[in-house]
């Protein structure tokens, strides 16, 4: 099956990443009156419209003509698996009450485990599957997907095994994390024990059965100290996953400055983040991930200093968080807006933030995050002039059609 798409008014390949920190505009590696021809599930050719080869012979041509073409966006910090909801907390925080006193108090982020361990994994498969329905609508075609809402083996394994299937069955790819992302209340005052049941069971299970690509921890006063986290991490690499982890989420902990000593693929959150923090994340590989929606969502009045990391050297991606308690939402394109107003990054920058850094995050860039010969035909249309248009006009759907693996899977009027 052979596909033309032609006409489009910006074709943005991100095709130009050694640009990405002087010059993130040219990063963007825009084509006017832009072409892609796709084949069966890769990308076959790219150029101007007016250069496509003779004689292809496509059997489906797509007409892009005042649309923008670009590569699907990437998600790279979600828990899109899980029950119940927390709209009560929210009320709540309306009311000047905050989130880490609610999580203390009534449970937080252990009522969405109660609610998630209670639930089969039918049920948190039907449910994850209308998030990432409503992720693809907005343009999203590949995220990361953490456990951590289970805490003991079994219901760690049930939310893997329901990422699995999903990724299965759901047009979206998912790249699935396992996360040591709490400490069950019962080991409050046994921590060591409970990491030993992560290390010597859960770990080796989840490994055993393939069910993650990476191990995450929540680094943090009040979850997993540096040393604790190391260990962790240590023993996910002994069987072969990758490390990433959240970082000075909440406290100035230092824990930046481990994630570059430590190399993880990525640090994620950095509100927090310290001067040296930012220096050795920009002297390391890891990306930083930043969740803007996090601070939005619950009225935290600090955001993460994208623009000091940027200038910097940080490289940043953006994810939506997209959890039931912190940040409900799955609108990726939303993320970005914010990401430009409250954190003073450009259009452009988000755009990269969604697309090739947030491919490198979960090491993924040699398929996707960018429109190149041999990549797979993971590609967005938007209904929007020019790329700032897509963020400018926030809070509606641009998205025209959704082409995922060379199909489409997603076709709206816009």
């Amino acid at each position: 099956m052979r596909k033309i798409i032609k006409n489009a008014a910006q074709l943005l390949t991100v095709s130009r990443v050694d640009k990405i920190q002087t010059d993130p505009r040219a990063a963007l590696g825009i084509i006017e009156n832009g072409a892609v021809v796709i084949e069966k599930d890769r990308i076959a050719w790219v150029g101007k419209t007016e250069d496509l080869p003779e004689g292809l012979h496509p059997d489906i041509v797509i007409d892009a003509s005042s649309k923008v073409v670009m590569p699907g966006l990437i998600d790279p910090h979600t828990h899109v698996v899980f029950a119940g909801s927390r709209e009560k907390e929210f009320a709540d925080r309306l009311l000047g009450r905050a989130y880490r006193d609610i999580a203390i108090t009534e449970g937080g982020i252990g009522s969405t485990m109660l609610a998630t361990n209670a639930a089969s994994k039918e049920e948190l498969y039907n449910l994850a599957y209308k998030r990432l329905d409503r992720m693809l609508r907005r343009g999203t075609t590949t995220i990361e997907a953490k456990s951590g809402y289970g805490l003991t083996t079994k219901d760690e394994i049930k939310i893997l095994q329901t990422i699995k299937e999903l990724q299965d069955t759901h047009p979206i790819d998912l790249v699935p994390t396992f996360m040591a992302l709490e400490v069950p209340s019962e080991y409050k005052n046994k921590k060591k024990d409970y990491i030993d049941l992560m290390t010597s069971e859960m770990i080796p299970r989840v490994a055993e059965e393939k069910l993650a690509e990476f191990c995450g921890v929540f680094c943090d006063i009040d979850t997993y100290s540096l040393e604790e986290t190391r260990h962790i991490l240590e023993v996910g690499r002994q069987y072969g996953l990758e490390a990433r982890m959240y970082a000075d989420a909440f406290s100035p902990f230092k824990a930046a400055e481990f994630a570059a000593e430590m190399q993880v693929a990525a640090a994620s959150h950095l509100l927090m983040i310290s001067d040296r923090g930012i220096e050795k994340l920009a002297e390391s590989d890891v990306i930083a991930e930043l969740l803007p929606g996090v601070p939005f969502f619950t009225a935290f009045v600090r955001y993460a200093p994208a623009r000091r990391m940027l200038e910097a050297g940080v490289r940043v991606a953006l994810g939506t968080g997209c959890n039931p308690g912190s940040c409900m939402t799955e609108a990726l394109p939303l993320i970005m807006t914010i990401a430009c107003t409250q954190m003073k990054m450009t259009p452009a920058e988000a755009i990269l933030g969604v697309t090739a850094q947030a491919a490198r995050s979960i090491r993924r860039f040699h398929e996707i995050g960018s429109l190149e010969v041999g990549k797979k035909a993971d590609i967005i249309i938007l209904n929007v002039p020019n790329y700032q248009y897509f963020l400018y006009h926030f809070g509606v759907n641009h998205v025209n059609r959704v082409i995922k693996n060379g199909k489409i899977v997603m076709e709206r009027q816009t």
